[in-house]
């Protein structure tokens, strides 16, 4: 059986086309681990021991802004398969036709200064309520190690396989959480791109809902189950406690009170409390319409519903992918109204109900695309891997609205001026959350391990985001 050439990956390259692809620069990365064009331009050179200066004034600065944490919970919006930076919230205007093809136009926002694609009107009139980091670097190509790098902060292929973002909130929330729903949800599947509980185990787990909540139901598993009625779970329940005679006889043993007590709390969460919060039907038709009725706008709509529930970390995985090798226009054209829509309203509802102060928002992929299109067969218009710079969009928690991080070339090619790595990125939202970077974790080897390692594991650092604290 015959496959098409994978441009990631070195077996189906020929050495002519590596220097083909070197000349004209159609792919960037070629691998995981770099063989990168140069024709972009040179990417910001910064000496170690500069590096390291920036590093330690921007955290200093930082520090003394956050005073104590604000984030309460976390949306987590991720872009499986990663997003142009281009064609999204990095345009580059002017530059031609083989590196914007069909999307050349850049809208402005409400605040001065800063542009958008046109693919994103609505983002356009919320810029004021998010910041835009165009500087996000860690130059890896490859969808697993990419995706481990942004979301734990820390080396792939190492001894230990560290917890998620997602999981590190919920370890150092467990005391304060007393909701009914799971600490840390994932709409609608787990990626399964790595275990995002890691070493710390089963209990971090994220519970995935799986289910649709654009559907008439919103079947949550183990939650809203298919073909069982409200009235049949009760009556369910009623029948159990007519014929549990073992209960009554051993009401008195703490054992039994404890598994009475825990009996209870799942019926919470299947007939009470925690199913009505993903019942959105609660909701009026016009909020459902203003989020859009897709099943990414419901989903955003569910991650406002389980904020107000005070789950802590709360992960949508956008219901599309974004590795768009090939037929790139027509995907975007067609993902990016609903990511749009979305998003917009996700922010501006979260504001108008006085929750984006404590509730962190945060949208990107794995890593971007390759500026050039690659227009030649089999691609025919497509975009591939890009890890050297891309767009991450941050909103509430404590993060100012209205600014832009650093910058990218005039391509979207590499950075030009403040690199942010993701044990920056990552370090922020702790500071912001009140969680020690610095903490060590409980680990089944007994290593002394931490929350981030940048010094131990050689991870780049540039400093926390204090410009926009």
């Amino acid at each position: 059986m015959s496959t098409s050439p994978n441009p990631d990956n070195l077996e189906h390259v020929s050495r002519r086309e590596v220097m083909r692809r070197g000349v004209v620069g159609a792919a960037g990365m070629i691998t995981a681990g770099g063989l990168t064009s140069r024709v972009f331009g040179e990417p910001v050179k910064i000496s170690p021991e500069e590096l390291a200066q920036q590093k330690a004034a921007r955290d200093a600065a930082a520090k003394a802004k956050v005073k104590k944490g604000r984030i309460k919970s976390v949306i987590q919006v991720f872009l499986w398969g990663g997003m142009s930076q281009n064609d999204a919230w990095d345009p580059k205007p002017g530059i031609g036709y083989d590196y914007l093809g069909e999307f050349d136009k850049a809208i402005r926002t409400n605040v001065d200064g800063i542009q958008l694609s046109s693919l994103f009107p609505a983002l356009a009139k919320q810029a004021d309520k998010y910041s835009l980091i165009r500087s996000m670097t860690h130059g890896n190509n490859g969808h697993e190690t990419a995706a481990y790098l942004m979301q734990t902060g820390h080396q792939p292929g190492g001894r230990l396989a560290f917890p998620s973002v997602g999981a590190i909130f919920t370890f150092f929330k467990r005391n304060q959480y007393k909701g009914l729903l799971p600490p840390y949800i994932v709409m609608l599947q787990a990626a399964g791109r790595f275990s995002e509980e890691g070493f710390l185990g089963p209990a971090y787990k994220p519970f995935a809902t799986g289910g649709d909540p654009s559907a008439d139901r919103f079947e949550v598993q183990g939650i809203v189950n298919r073909g069982v009625s409200d009235a049949r779970q009760k009556a369910r329940r009623e029948l159990l406690q007519k014929v549990d005679t073992l209960g009554y006889g051993l009401a008195d043993v703490p054992e039994m009170t404890a598994i009475d007590q825990a009996k209870e709390k799942a019926y919470g969460l299947i007939l009470g409390e925690g199913k009505e919060v993903f019942n959105l039907e609660n909701e009026s038709k016009g909020i459902r319409d203003r989020y859009g009725r897709h099943t990414f706008g419901q989903e955003c709509l569910a991650a406002r519903r389980m904020v107000e529930a005070g789950v802590p970390y709360i992960t949508i995985s956008f219901p599309g992918g974004w590795d768009t090798h090939a037929n790139h226009f027509s995907t975007m054209r067609r993902q990016c109204p609903m990511l749009d829509q979305g998003l917009a309203t996700l922010l501006a509802d979260l504001s108008e109900r006085g929750l984006l102060d404590s509730t962190l928002v945060w949208c990107t992929g794995e890593f971007g695309r390759t500026p050039k299109v690659s227009w030649e067969p089999p691609w025919n218009g497509g975009r591939h891997h890009y890890g050297n710079v891309f767009t991450v969009l941050v909103a509430g928690g404590g993060f100012k609205g209205g600014r832009v991080v650093g910058s990218s070339d005039k391509l979207g090619a590499y950075v030009q001026e403040r690199p942010v790595y993701p044990a920056d990125l990552l370090g922020s939202f702790y500071l912001l959350a009140g969680i020690d970077a610095t903490a060590k974790l409980p680990n089944p080897e007994g290593l002394n391990v931490h929350v981030l390692d940048t010094e131990s594991e050689r991870m780049k650092s540039a400093g926390l985001l204090e410009e926009i604290m």
